[in-house]
């Protein structure tokens, strides 16, 4: 067996990239999502709108895999405007509960020049064990 690549139903395909790669011990990598839908449309233009957009893309991802929130291990962040998270907390940290609700796990934040699709505001990328995989 090797390892399974992990593509939620009804998403547009992937290109060059895989939205997951389920590993043979369990292990859910999950490949950086951003704040655009199934279509990879972007429905919001705002840094919210879109932080809410990649979380649930990543609990898809995680529930195509077999997996639950509570399976996440690891969150890194990708963001290009620094103030602007700042300044947002209180509303990053109402989305982010009411997503991924008091689970939280290890993470990581870096602010980047800029990302490859430029409506994109910000990039989390994943990782889950997904234990009944083993």
């Amino acid at each position: 067996m090797t390892n399974q690549i992990i593509q939620p139903d009804g998403w547009a395909p992937a290109k060059g990239y895989a939205n997951g790669v389920l590993a043979l011990d369990g292990t859910l990598y999950i490949g950086g999502q951003i704040g655009w839908d199934v279509d990879q449309v972007f429905q919001s233009h705002d840094f919210i709108g879109q932080m809410e957009q990649a979380l649930r893309n990543i609990v898809a991802v995680v529930e195509k895999a077999g997996g639950r929130i509570e399976d996440i291990t690891r969150l890194t962040w990708f963001i290009i405007d620094k103030t602007e998270y700042l300044q947002r907390q209180r509303e990053v940290g109402e989305v982010y509960r009411r997503v991924l609700g008091r689970h939280f796990p290890a993470m990581s934040m870096l602010v980047v020049a800029g990302l490859i699709e430029d409506d994109a505001l910000l990039e989390i990328e994943a990782t889950a064990h997904i234990p009944h995989n083993l």
